[in-house]
């Protein structure tokens, strides 16, 4: 009987220490936070010379080591060749419980004489953002919706005159119908390229004259891409939003 007693309370300590390591186990298990969108997002090669950055390439330096940025952005992508190139079935089919996502797209989405990439913002890029989102959640995971960031267009008076159209619009329509999380990153770029001014903000991007650096010899005028101090900045804004609107992820920053 003794020795029943005692085989009993060793399977005992077994089975809590078992549920113990599990439950450090789920605890120790990283956050996967995945951006999806476009070149302006997207990492690039080579940033040991190459100094374009997408802003999303900038984001792991804010985070503890708790969450593991995978950065899935690609040059050129809209809603829907992210779609038709299988590239968010393969997040899809990695996302877990607690993962986020962050979706940010319109830049392709507006090539209207690409039928592989464009979108009706009122039609195809609302259904593409609405699939996003419903099917995140379907894996237990949380979308973020963000929308473009501006271009460098500023005009002869010094204006900067949006080229987004309604898609930053419908962004924020279906972040509110479907009680989404929003970064308005247009609006906060906007202000940041503003408080640059037309000239400064070419920091922000990538102009360099005829051999001033060794990766454009011929020179650079790029309004749309983004510098590493372009990218860092941009990355905090949306950093920045995170601790604002008090969303889980943001006690997981440094």
């Amino acid at each position: 009987m003794i020795n029943g007693t005692s085989n009993h309370k060793k399977i005992k300590v077994i089975s809590l220490f078992v549920m113990f390591l599990f439950a450090v186990q789920v605890n120790a298990q990283q956050i996967s936070l995945y951006t999806i969108g476009d070149s302006t997002m997207a990492n690039k090669p080579n940033p040991e010379e190459n100094p374009e950055r997408g802003w999303a390439q900038m984001l792991q330096q804010f985070f503890n080591n708790d969450v593991l940025v995978k950065n899935k952005a690609v040059n050129g992508r809209s809603t829907r060749s992210f779609i038709n190139e299988n590239r968010w079935d393969s997040i899809y089919n990695e996302l877990k419980p607690g993962d986020y996502v962050f979706i940010q797209f319109g830049h392709n989405d507006q090539k209207i004489k690409d039928a592989t990439r464009y979108t009706n913002p009122h039609t195809a890029y609302r259904h593409n953002l609405i699939k996003f989102v419903r099917e995140t959640r379907e894996k237990g995971a949380s979308p973020i919706l963000l929308s473009s960031i501006v271009r460098r267009n500023f005009n002869e008076h010094g204006v900067l005159v949006d080229t987004h159209g309604e898609y930053p619009l419908e962004t924020r329509l279906v972040a509110g119908e479907m009680n989404v999380p929003f970064i308005d990153l247009q609006y906060m770029t906007e202000i940041l390229e503003e408080s640059y001014g037309p000239e400064k903000s070419k920091e922000l991007h990538l102009h360099y004259k005829p051999g001033e650096i060794a990766y454009y010899p011929n020179g650079k005028e790029d309004n749309t891409h983004l510098s590493v101090k372009g990218a860092t900045l941009i990355a905090k804004l949306a950093v920045d939003k995170l601790k604002k609107s008090n969303s889980p992820l943001a006690k997981y920053l440094k």
